[in-house]
């Protein structure tokens, strides 16, 4: 199979600039004849973004091209899937709430289909304009952005398709590690684990502590291989952990946090207790 070169460098170039693609299919919107089919973004699960790292999706499509067009030729022609949140104009416009490729490649297929396989790339960091505010943590809208070119380079055609299609971005959550007291312990004595559970604030870029939320005390045996409930907590308004159970053989105990729509799960370390 061929890959698109021109494809994966310019959406690699997007990825690093966020608006390479936004502006040329507003000046010159035609019909291109380009299909983009069987978008899959993240596997089909939401994303989840915290405050400082860069996270890349996966994405995967497929592209059939118009007559006059071939796949021997991926310099003629652009297909990019984007994510944006409220107007697709406001997003075209601006960046604003806009999510494009971080870089892909595509696979002939034949020589007027081809299958795409890169990712996207959301970067939190507050120069950029994709997750700037904590109600950007809900459903996005999937769109396309198709460009054809002439021999000469210049723009043929150009157009946005939207789909039905949406992702879930969530906040990143973190908690502690498990701290569980005393250490050693005698066997029916009780013990004490406590923890923090904290999320994403993307207007601060700060984890800042996440109240009135149900965590789960995990805790696994020594010499075995599953960790089960063993009490669950909820957690104070700076987002504290407290709990008391009775100690009756070695094993690790960790918090938990199954997530919400609007924040990713998460899953503390472990504290291994000695039980005497």
């Amino acid at each position: 199979m061929k890959p698109g070169r021109r494809t994966a460098v310019a959406a690699a170039f997007i990825g690093a600039l966020g608006l390479g693609i936004l502006h040329a299919p507003a000046a010159q919107a035609a019909d291109t004849g380009i299909t983009v089919s069987d978008i899959v973004i993240n596997n089909g699960k939401p994303i989840v973004v915290g405050t400082s790292k860069a996270v890349e999706p996966p994405l995967t499509f497929k592209i059939t091209l118009p007559s006059g067009y071939s796949t021997a030729d991926p310099y003629a022609y652009e297909a990019d899937p984007f994510l944006y949140r409220g107007s697709l104009k406001t997003a075209a416009d601006t960046g604003k709430n806009y999510i494009g490729p971080g870089g892909y490649t595509c696979y002939e297929i034949s020589s007027k289909r081809a299958r795409c396989e890169g990712n996207l790339y959301i970067d939190p960091h507050r120069s950029r304009k994709q997750v700037s505010s904590n109600s950007d943590a809900t459903t996005w809208k999937v769109a396309v952005s198709l460009r054809l070119f002439k021999a000469s380079g210049a723009v043929k055609a150009a157009e946005y398709e939207t789909r039905s299609q949406t992702v879930r971005l969530k906040r990143a959550a973190k908690v502690t590690a498990a701290d569980a007291t005393p250490d050693p312990v005698t066997k029916g004595k009780k013990i004490t684990v406590k923890g923090k559970l904290t999320r994403a604030d993307w207007s601060t870029k700060k984890y800042n502590g996440y109240g009135d939320r149900t965590v789960r005390l995990e805790f696994r045996a020594k010499g075995t291989a599953a960790y089960k409930t063993v009490k669950t907590a909820t957690t104070s308004s700076t987002g504290g952990l407290k709990a008391t159970v009775t100690a009756s053989t070695d094993g690790f105990y960790r918090w938990k946090y199954n997530g919400n729509t609007t924040t990713g799960s998460t899953v503390g370390a472990a504290d291994y207790v000695d039980v005497r």
